[in-house]
């Protein structure tokens, strides 16, 4: 059940946002992480959910809403997509990719970007099998590959 992530829901979604950057080699400064994260939800800088299980957070993404004036239209950045190690392959992470792609239908976004580390085979999969495919408009050939998907018809 993915829910728009309230404040009380920040604070455990903090604990996966600190795993999420453990994952990409950020480590140590957990305080200034749990307090972005906290800022980016408070601010309305981004757009946070969580996947609860039994009242425990064990999945999150978090979206950055993006304009463009000379293009006239939203591009929503599906910044972060994280799932404890327990729970993986349980479906958390489709379930939240489905539900940024239906919000941002919802909310008129003309598309829904992502990055994500050229090795990390699992989640591309996820996100091909979900009908991302890689945007022609960004560099392919670094570390992360930039994918890419329209947010209408979220079923994949």
């Amino acid at each position: 059940m993915t829910a728009q992530t309230d404040t009380e829901t920040v604070a455990q979604v903090a604990d996966l946002f600190v795993a999420y950057r453990g994952f990409y080699g950020r480590e140590g400064d957990d305080t200034a992480a749990r307090a972005f994260l906290r800022a980016r939800v408070e601010r309305g800088d981004s757009l946070v959910w969580a996947v609860l299980d039994d009242g425990r957070a064990v999945a999150f993404t978090q979206v950055y809403p993006g304009h463009s004036s000379l293009r006239l239209h939203t591009t929503w950045q599906l910044n972060d997509l994280f799932v404890a190690s327990d729970v993986r392959g349980g479906g958390a992470g489709v379930a939240l990719v489905r539900h940024v792609l239906a919000e941002a239908a919802g909310a008129g976004a003309h598309e829904v970007r992502l990055e994500t580390q050229r090795t990390n085979t699992r989640a591309r999969a996820l996100y091909e099998r979900l009908g991302f495919g890689l945007a022609a408009d960004a560099p392919q050939d670094g570390e992360f590959l930039t994918y890419t998907r329209a947010p209408e018809g979220s079923d994949g």
